[in-house]
């Protein structure tokens, strides 16, 4: 079932699920179960509603503005290179942990909203990725047990301005402007993806693909992931961590395929749907 946050027909914010071409709104504009979808997650409405949503208000999919899949998680923690194909590309290979970063809840947007180039870069990148929401307080949690902890899953663009990214060790900066990090469209239950190793990720750029890879070619799994981030900081749940991007990123292509004004974003994967995002070049 696809759960989503969006603007409710009064121009509040408010979650529900998509459903047939028509979004359910579920939150204090409609059915209100909960305040958030991050709310939902908290209080374990979210992957339980049987067909008894489809009584809450509803409007058309095409009629609705998206937010991005949970719009206020108290944490968004960021996986660096770790596909094995973006390790080569970018000569970082044989880690020895995750590269981690950290990403601000209000440099976000949703699906169909603009991914903001700064006009004071040359370098504005792509980076599709799989992100996973935490489903219950999670620390230091052993990783055969990492899986329990999961709520759902969603597609994301984790866009980078490069410069700002490299100029330094530490990759915040590059990683944080408004509009750059693309969440969504839905957030699917991990219950209704059965093995996520098997789920493909593909980034388009204007029709062409840039990335391809499975799930399964993640450097460290999702398990070791939990484990580590769990093991420093106390996840809660409607948190997020977002697992890494493959190869094929524009900095490293020959010519460069790094993103330009008008240019469409897309990135799809297996049964969490196509995040699409246009470069809007802002001051």
């Amino acid at each position: 079932m696809n759960y989503a946050s969006f603007v409710s027909a009064d121009g509040s914010p408010t979650w529900g699920i998509i459903a047939d071409g028509r979004a359910y709104d579920l939150g204090p504009s409609g059915a209100n179960l909960a305040r958030t979808l991050r709310a939902a997650v908290e209080q374990g409405i979210f992957g339980t509603l049987g067909e008894e949503f489809r009584s809450a208000p509803s409007r058309e999919e095409a009629d609705i503005e998206f937010l991005p899949a949970v719009t206020d998680p108290g944490k968004i923690i960021c996986i660096g290179v770790n596909y094995r194909s973006h390790q080569e590309e970018s000569g970082k290979t044989e880690q020895k942990a995750p590269t981690v970063f950290t990403r601000f809840a209000d440099s976000q947007m949703g699906h169909l909203q603009p991914a903001q180039m700064p006009a004071t870069t040359t370098k504005f990148d792509y980076e599709g990725e799989m992100a996973l929401v935490i489903g219950k307080e999670a620390f230091h949690v052993a990783e055969e047990d990492a899986f329990d902890y999961v709520a759902g899953y969603a597609a994301y663009n984790d866009l980078s301005v490069r410069d700002w990214q490299l100029a330094a060790t530490q990759w915040i900066p590059g990683k944080n402007f408004p509009g750059t990090g693309g969440f969504g469209p839905y957030l699917v239950p991990a219950a209704d993806l059965g093995d996520v190793n098997g789920l493909t990720l593909e980034t388009r750029v204007n029709g062409d693909i840039r990335q391809k890879a499975s799930v399964a070619d993640l450097y460290f799994t999702i398990p070791q992931l939990i484990a580590y981030v769990s093991g420093f900081t106390r996840l809660s749940p409607g948190d997020v961590i977002v697992t890494g991007t493959p190869g094929g990123v524009g900095l490293f292509m020959e010519p460069s395929g790094l993103l330009s004004e008008g240019d469409v974003v897309e990135v799809e994967i297996t049964g969490l749907g196509t995040l699409k995002n246009t470069v809007e070049l802002v001051s």
